[in-house]
């Protein structure tokens, strides 16, 4: 196969978010978008990040987890819950280890 036939522009995604613990806290699942791909510097700084600075990875989730129209939910002044993010970010490297 031609790479040429893999590269694609970049389409929105829904992940569902469907944890138990969230669905029965806000009554239904969660549904977020990001990029079905992901620029290659994103991609890398997700895969080697320091798991343990919370900074870097907040920032990244606010570049992936996107609505529907393909703008950052997480904007300035505004969060989502920490259950919320911690699941999201599971999503999103399950996601992109496909």
């Amino acid at each position: 196969m031609n790479l040429k036939d893999l590269a694609k522009t970049p389409e929105l995604i829904k992940i569902t978010i469907d944890d138990s613990d969230l669905v029965e806290t806000y009554g239904e699942p969660l549904d977020f978008y990001t990029y079905d791909r992901q620029p290659m510097s994103t991609f890398l700084k997700f895969a080697s990040g320091d798991r343990q600075d919370f900074d870097q990875m907040a920032e990244l989730l606010r570049e992936m987890i996107l609505d529907s129209e393909g703008k950052p939910v997480i904007t300035d002044g505004s969060i989502l819950p920490s259950k919320v993010m911690v699941s999201a970010f599971g999503k999103l490297v399950a996601q992109l280890g496909k």
